[in-house]
């Protein structure tokens, strides 16, 4: 693919003949209507193009967006399924979102660019998508609550419902209102090369957030926003994420799980050869008392913290506010939980944190070859478990865990 996409971006005459040997799988935007030069509204001519390649009778149509050109795309979803098996998004130019929130009335506030029931659907080409969140971060109620119409959704930057067998590669997601990627229903889906950038202090700005999916694959991208690097919902499993590098924001999360008294059903996350730069969580599980069922097979391996306020956290004790959430004798039990050759520095002097509940305590927790150390010059850093069954072994700092035998819980 690298070969092919070189080939595409060295011709200027015909780029997308370098990338498909039968032209008549090849749709440009612009032989349908869409106008390049960042004023002009495109969202009938980018959906008149999906609809008519989406139907084509050929192998693998492909839609083309050309380079050294911005296109201003309004809220517009994709429906699927195609005729044919795949379907190509090759993306070279930009492509932007409406700068005001009015752009959105009448309109799902949550959406931006979505995708929906399609198999087989690429997303690639160095190209960059950018929501121009700006708007929507000034009118945020996180931050200003003190506004008569302040807002708590925002658009994500590109939803992909129901799509299963697919990819993004190579792309470069900036300053989404919210979050930029949303993986929900998917079956087999796969996110590599990817860079996001939105500012360390854009509210709910989520990376990468994944939903009710199952065999995914997240491999090396670089992300830098204001929340969750990348965070993982409810009904998700065989997920792995390894070679990301998480700035600033809130680390990779799995989590909040059971909000709202839901039944929880998270298990096989492998989280390897990651690095995380003044987050303010590194290796994160956090889970609501109201909730019920299961997260469990979870193993963190090989990261990095580089001045990480909570490097390794287990919170099953969620809430809305902080360090107020009254004790249940409900809870998602997790349980398989290993962390394994990590290193690097803590901003607080909790560095290693399972606050976990009493009724539903945190079983077969195990912790190995980890070091941590203080960030700050002479100052040391603890650990703390609460209720966290397991055995660890060359911990620094350490140990806190109890042995599974003082468990009353077998």
């Amino acid at each position: 693919m690298f070969v092919v996409l070189s080939l595409v971006l060295a011709s200027s005459s015909s780029p997308y003949l370098a990338w498909a040997s039968d032209e008549a799988s090849y749709f440009n935007v612009t032989d349908y209507g869409a106008i390049g030069d960042g004023r002009t509204e495109n969202s009938q001519a980018f959906l008149k193009v999906w609809n008519v390649a989406c139907k084509a009778s050929v192998k693998s149509p492909t839609i083309y967006v050309p380079r050294n050109k911005t296109f201003l795309v309004n809220p517009i979803i994709f429906h699927g399924p195609c005729t044919a098996l795949t379907i190509n998004f090759l993306i070279l130019g930009t492509i932007v979102a409406p700068d005001t929130p009015k752009s959105w009335d009448a309109k799902n506030a949550s959406e931006w660019l979505a995708v929906m029931n399609t198999n087989g659907l690429t997303v690639d080409g160095f190209g960059v998508i950018d929501g121009q969140g700006k708007a929507w971060w000034d009118q945020s109620c996180k931050y200003h609550p003190q506004l008569k119409n302040c807002t708590t959704l925002a658009p994500t930057a590109w939803k992909f419902i129901k799509c299963n067998n697919s990819s993004v590669r190579n792309m470069r997601f900036i300053n989404s209102a919210q979050t930029h990627i949303l993986i929900t229903g998917c079956d087999g889906f796969v996110i590599q090369n990817v860079e996001i950038a939105s500012p360390g202090n854009s509210p709910n700005t989520d990376g990468i957030h994944i939903q009710a999916s199952h065999h995914l694959n997240i491999t090396h991208s670089n992300i830098t926003n204001g929340d969750d690097c990348i965070s993982i919902g409810d009904h998700t499993s065989d997920l792995s994420i390894s070679n990301i590098q998480c700035t600033l924001g809130h680390g990779i999360s799995i989590g909040s799980l059971g909000r709202g008294g839901s039944l929880v059903q998270v298990e096989n996350i492998n989280v390897t050869d990651c690095i995380f730069n003044q987050t303010s969580n590194g290796a994160r599980i956090k889970t609501w008392q109201v909730g019920t069922g299961y997260l469990k097979h979870v193993a963190f391996e090989r990261l990095t913290f580089n001045n990480v306020k909570n490097p390794i956290i287990i919170d099953q004790n969620y809430c809305n506010v902080s360090g107020a959430c009254p004790e249940l004798k409900t809870g998602v039990q997790i349980s398989n939980v290993s962390y394994r050759h990590a290193m690097g520095t803590s901003a607080t002097e909790i560095a290693i944190n399972f606050n976990c509940s009493k009724s539903v305590p945190c079983h077969a927790i195990a912790i190995e070859s980890v070091k941590l150390t203080s960030a700050i010059a002479g100052k040391r850093v603890t650990a703390n478990c609460s209720n966290a069954y397991g055995k660890e072994h060359e911990i620094v700092p350490g140990p806190c865990l109890l042995h599974e035998t003082q468990s009353k819980t077998p």
